[in-house]
């Protein structure tokens, strides 16, 4: 499964990229929990939190329904 997140994420990248920020995978827990780590211009930005809700999380339960619970950050 980690690997199916992975590579969703990296297709979300460019566009997180396109405004000077990122998107690091860090874990998926037995909860199916996506855990990930928001970087450059994405980190400490106020609309971080839909971006993680509204985008990552979005996409990602949309393509695992049953795999994916939530998405949340990590600092």
């Amino acid at each position: 499964m980690k690997e199916q997140i992975i590579g969703v994420l990296e297709q979300i990248r460019p566009f997180l990229q396109r405004d000077g920020g990122d998107v690091e995978f860090v874990d998926y827990t037995d909860d199916k929990i996506v855990l990930v780590k928001l970087q450059g211009h994405c980190a400490g930005c106020p609309h971080a939190q839909a971006t993680i809700k509204g985008g990552i999380e979005a996409i990602l339960r949309e393509q695992f329904p049953d795999a994916v619970a939530a998405v949340e950050a990590v600092n």
